[in-house]
């Protein structure tokens, strides 16, 4: 079962960065499976339900293990950091302190629990790909400027570092068109690592996350997608926030929009209109013939996508003022977040 078999590698990657490694039994990934249970054809529904409980087993075992570890430690930890400047003398004793997660981690983690709760599923990304699936197969033409090497990362062989998310909008509808087939829509987040050919500076990193959202059924529309965005938005942003739409172009999606919000509290600065509105992310109605690449009919079934950079709520979310604090290990700064 390929769904579960990505979350159990998930899992253990977010168990060997958690400092309270019992987190991962409250994990949303592991939520999520139990919850899709009921979305399982009743003839699979029992298979499926024993290898959820074998994972969780599992992933019980990872945590009882760790534990017996740590009671039958009995070696002082030792902390190889230097909390000084090139001038200073070393101190006898360096104070330990308990690390923590990342806060894209954390944020990642809340953002698809949102997902997860409005019935998305998720799914990773890949940190390399092919043509077909970075822009063939998203009705790129031939000589759109994204395809030249000087805005995207390429191998010498011709393969590509992901500048975007929705590099795994193709595989992800082909995955789930039974969905459709048994009357329920395709509802896919994708989270993961994108590289850019970027100049650095507070606002533009080479390699940031993004999220990337797919949802398709019969009857969407636009007012679908605005629902979905508004609805996300006031969730993470804990509060009523007004949205609003501007044309924009893809070449994935037709007709294409970028999405904004009123700024919200923690950004307020006067009420000028200017002032008002932050633009947010790119977003549209999935193009016909990117649902036709996936073998799905658009003249049965319509849906919409969006894609936004997740350092970017991350930052309006905390007030942080400078993308690459997030790379630069600068402790200061993380410890914030503890």
């Amino acid at each position: 079962m390929e769904q579960i078999d990505d979350a159990r590698k998930h899992l253990r990657h977010t168990f060997e960065g958690l400092a309270d490694k019992r987190a991962i039994l409250r994990a949303p990934e592991l939520r999520a499976l139990f919850d899709g249970i009921r979305e399982i054809a009743p003839e699979k529904r029992g298979e499926y339900g024993q290898a959820v409980n074998a994972l969780k087993q599992e992933v019980q075992g990872w945590v009882d293990e760790s534990e017996q570890l740590s009671e039958s430690d009995d070696v002082t930890p030792i902390d190889i950091t230097a909390p000084m400047d090139i001038n200073g003398s070393m101190p006898q004793f360096l104070p330990a302190s308990q690390g923590s997660q990342h806060p894209l981690t954390t944020e990642m983690n809340d953002i698809c629990d949102i997902y997860q709760r409005m019935g998305f599923v998720v799914e990773e990304s890949r940190e390399i790909d092919d043509d077909y699936h970075m822009f063939g197969s998203l009705n790129f033409p031939e000589d759109h400027p994204a395809r030249d090497d000087y805005d995207t990362f390429m191998t010498e062989e011709g393969l590509i570092a992901p500048a975007h998310t929705s590099t795994m909008q193709n595989r992800v509808l082909k995955k789930y068109a039974d969905n459709l087939k048994n009357g329920e829509p395709i509802a896919v987040v994708v989270p993961d690592r994108v590289f850019r050919n970027e100049d650095l500076d507070a606002t533009h990193e080479h390699t940031f996350y993004q999220i990337e959202g797919v949802y398709v059924n019969k009857g969407v529309n636009v007012g679908n997608l605005i629902a979905t965005l508004s609805s996300f938005m006031n969730e993470y942003f804990g509060q009523e926030l007004k949205t609003k739409l501007q044309p924009f172009y893809f070449p994935f999606t037709e007709p294409s929009f970028e999405f904004a919000i009123e700024r919200p509290d923690v950004l307020k600065k006067d009420d000028s209109e200017e002032q008002k509105w932050l633009e947010l992310l790119g977003c549209g109605m999935i193009h016909p013939n990117v649902l036709r690449e996936a073998g799905i009919d658009p003249e049965v079934y319509t849906g919409f996508a969006w894609g936004n950079g997740i350092e970017r709520m991350v930052m309006m979310k905390h007030g942080i003022e400078d993308v690459r604090h997030f790379e630069s290990a600068n402790l200061k700064f993380l410890r914030q977040f503890r």
